[in-house]
């Protein structure tokens, strides 16, 4: 049973089910029961004949539909009315799916629908394009599966009155899309590469720039990733990374997409932060990196978005360009109460020679820190600088 096919075949079964005249709730619902006939009667590495068992055939999307439109008829069945049941048993299809439009894009619009709360549209993003099943999604975001059955079954009634082709917003869909992508790996889903895997598949169906600017983005963050932890799983700092461990394969794909964004002339945000990905990882070693460039492309995404985060990482960015007097003058004009901002400024005190302010803003940094391994690194950074303070 290949299950990666499986889940790339969703979105598509569910816009056939939804063409034909189910609403979206109950197309989601019939097509993650289909799929777990799949899961129990596909062989493995091979799809399944029309019973759902034995040698492969060429259609496995049509066989998808079609018991995912039996799932939902048999629904329908059971919980409408008498009329509404003869009249859909009517106008049952062919088990062949023949539509030949492709409602992928739609979809990710609907599950990333302005009405719905961040969490809600990557519960149903996950559920509905990702395949991902609601324990899975629990897992990942370790909430009770009841818990995230709910989130899941609320946001797809907030959206069962939208029209299935009402124009989205690509915007959006891309703010979901790397929330994702930041969740990194839990329970045995790995959040990063399924979001990789989502925004390929939407770059697939669109040539927007920006949805280019996300997939690189992620690429080049995602090329890092087996230099982030050492080996006893402590978190490593970019310039204490092993750039050896860096994917180049990842960098090279990366790179290449973003100079294809660029090339169109229409920059947005996750370009601007594709291209500053790129320039770090351009550089062998810590030393050889660009920072000029570097507080350039922040400056050009402080620009399009005027984001408190992206001024915070700029005063790092010209610390390093301008020296740390600079940083900690850019860093002032920003709100204290700004996450990490204890973090940057214990960095930059102890690049301009103030150990003792530094250890003291590493453990106030430590305390308000978003998880334990990034709590463990301030909390170790502040710990050797005290240890030097008493020798």
């Amino acid at each position: 049973m290949n299950e990666s096919l499986l889940r790339e075949l969703v979105p598509a079964v569910i816009g056939v089910l939804v063409r034909r005249g189910a609403d979206f709730a109950a197309a989601e619902d019939a097509v993650q029961d289909a799929l777990v006939e799949a899961v129990r009667g596909w062989p493995d590495d091979s799809s399944p004949n029309s019973s759902g068992r034995g040698y492969p055939v060429r259609d496995p999307k049509g066989w998808l539909v079609t018991v995912a439109w039996r799932k939902f008829l048999d629904a329908v069945r059971a919980d409408t009315s008498r009329r509404r049941r003869e009249k859909l048993v009517e106008a049952e299809p062919v088990p062949d799916p023949g539509e030949a439009v492709d409602d992928t894009l739609q979809l990710y619009f609907l599950c990333a629908h302005p009405s719905l709360t961040p969490a809600s549209a990557v519960a149903l993003t996950l559920r509905a394009v990702g395949g991902l099943t609601t324990r899975q999604i629990a897992q990942a975001y370790l909430v009770p599966e009841a818990t995230m059955a709910q989130r899941i079954s609320r946001a797809k009634r907030t959206v069962s009155g939208v029209r299935f082709d009402q124009p989205g917003d690509v915007a959006t869909v891309l703010r979901v899309l790397y929330l994702v992508f930041n969740e990194g790996y839990s329970g045995d889903v790995d959040l990063a590469a399924e979001a990789i895997r989502l925004t390929r598949q939407l770059a697939a169906k669109t040539h927007h720039e920006e949805v280019a600017g996300l997939l690189a983005l992620m690429l080049l963050h995602h090329a890092r990733r087996p230099a982030r932890t050492g080996p006893d799983s402590r978190l490593v700092p970019l310039a204490e990374q092993d750039r050896n461990l860096w994917n180049t394969q990842l960098i090279t794909e990366g790179v290449e997409m973003l100079q294809t964004a660029l090339a169109r002339d229409r920059l947005g945000e996750f370009q601007a932060q594709a291209a500053i990905a790129a320039l770090h990882a351009d550089a062998r070693t810590a030393e050889e990196t660009d920072w000029v460039q570097i507080v350039e492309w922040y400056d050009e995404l402080v620009r399009l978005t005027d984001s408190p985060v992206a001024r915070l990482n700029r005063a790092v960015a010209v610390g390093e360009a301008d020296g740390p007097r600079a940083g900690l003058a850019a860093l002032a004009e920003l709100n204290p109460s700004l996450p990490r901002h204890a973090a940057v400024a214990a960095y930059l005190h102890e690049r301009d020679g103030d150990p003792v302010t530094a250890a003291r803003l590493y453990a106030q940094a430590a305390r308000s820190a978003p998880n334990l391994p990034e709590r463990d690194h301030l909390t170790r950074q502040a710990a050797r600088l005290n240890a030097q303070l008493r020798s």
